[in-house]
């Protein structure tokens, strides 16, 4: 039994992976944290990790860049395992992330979603038969409610594709600033916020009088909070390394 807690709890993605954990018989809820705790929680709900009752097995974050310093520190403090499941990192961030990993068991990836992770392997495979014959256009769709843009899972498909071409491509986003013909070296990324949209993001790959296109939509954020759990199954007792979607798969 993989004993977890969770960080945002009381936001909407917080609430969702506890929904999923009540479900499942291999994992149990025994914390939450969130700044503003709610009164109907299943479980203690503290402010900070440094006030947990007990050292859970692993903690999912679901919060804010914002929390990654003191979760860090906690988890190094008390071996415990990281599933970083928000958006919005700095490279800084990131770097934090990188370092941490040896000394703890950390999974991060830009998205938790099965599908997501394929449609990066897709367009690897897209890149490899088209070589650059074709410009390449991402573009991402979000809620209005989404505070980073672009979304982070459309640089990692923007890196994906790059990693692939040997780093040759650069990146532009949006054009309204970019008064001249597109460069055959670089990836288009578009940002598009309103509504209600959980996640679509689409990769164009625009040749010669043909255009391939592959896409991916997300129907609710449960795709993200089972693969975050998923995830934490897969992550604990294991060793010190960052972990991503590819090596759960």
């Amino acid at each position: 039994m993989t004993k977890i807690a969770i960080s945002g709890c009381c936001g909407k993605m917080g609430r969702v992976v506890a929904d999923i954990i009540a479900s499942r018989e291999d994992d149990e809820v025994v914390a939450g944290i969130d700044k503003v705790p709610s009164l109907d929680a299943k479980f203690p709900v503290v402010s900070s990790p440094t006030l947990l009752p007990k050292a859970p097995d692993v903690i999912i974050d679901f919060s804010h860049p914002s929390a990654l310093e003191g979760l860090l520190s906690y988890a190094k403090t008390n071996n415990t395992a990281l599933v970083l499941a928000s958006t919005g990192y700095s490279q800084e961030d990131i770097a934090r992330i990188r370092s941490a990993s040896g000394e703890i068991p950390i999974f991060f990836t830009a998205n938790m979603s099965i599908g997501i992770n394929l449609l990066c392997e897709l367009a690897k495979k897209a890149y490899s038969v088209l070589g650059g014959q074709f410009d390449i256009e991402i573009v991402e769709k979000h809620h209005n409610q989404k505070i980073d843009a672009p979304s982070g899972t459309a640089i990692m498909l923007a890196e994906a594709i790059n990693q692939s071409a040997g780093d040759s491509y650069s990146y532009t986003y949006d054009r309204h600033s970019v008064r001249k013909k597109r460069e055959h070296n670089e990836i288009g990324i578009h940002s598009v916020r309103g509504g209600t949209i959980v996640g679509e993001h689409e990769i164009i790959f625009a040749g010669r009088d043909e255009i391939i296109s592959l896409s991916h939509s997300a129907m609710s954020k449960e795709v993200f909070a089972v693969g975050a759990v998923n995830a934490a199954i897969f992550i604990n007792g294991r060793p010190a390394g960052l972990y991503s979607m590819s090596d759960m798969l």
